[in-house]
């Protein structure tokens, strides 16, 4: 990928998460990359290419976040890896989580059933560990976990970290 192709697209994250998609035109994305706005027309077509190619690297993030947790067989280690995962996150990537929340509440963008592997796995968890009601309470743990995000994004993790130690002690993992 080329330098001004990286610019662009570097460029547009920062604008997108802090600004949202919708308020942030392509002259401003050509300002801050240093580089025309016929330029990302010619490389993304149209703002909405522009945001898709920032949405794959997005969802092959989300998948290297979140395979750790699908894929444990032990449902206590998985429990664990998923309470720990929004304190893992490093802060240079923290605009690509940024844009993630904030696409929420695009209609279109908006996609209800991507974190139904991550909730079926931790229905499962609980289940093997013998809870009530597994699929509430998986569906619990993944808005908590949601919202300690929201925060650490927000105001940094050193305000989420009592969640953490209560919610690890909570599901004694």
């Amino acid at each position: 990928m080329t330098d001004k192709k990286e610019n662009i697209l570097s460029a547009a994250l920062e604008l997108f998460a802090k600004d949202g998609y919708n308020a942030t035109s392509t002259s401003r994305i050509a300002q801050r990359a240093g580089v025309s706005e016929g330029l990302i027309f010619r490389h993304f077509g149209n703002k909405k290419g522009l945001l898709r190619a920032i949405m794959e690297d997005v969802e092959a993030r989300i998948g290297q976040l979140l395979a750790p947790v699908i894929f444990e067989d032990d449902p206590k280690r998985a429990i664990r890896k998923l309470i720990l995962m929004p304190f893992s996150i490093d802060p240079s990537e923290y605009d690509y989580w940024k844009l993630q929340f904030k696409l929420k509440w695009e209609e279109e963008y908006h996609n209800p059933n991507k974190m139904k592997p991550l909730i079926d796995k931790l229905a499962w968890a609980f289940r093997e560990l013998g809870y009530k009601d597994p699929e509430k309470e998986a569906a619990l743990l993944n808005q908590i976990i949601d919202a300690i995000s929201t925060e650490i994004l927000r105001d940094g993790v050193k305000t989420q970290e009592a969640f953490k130690a209560f919610l690890l002690e909570k599901y004694s993992v």
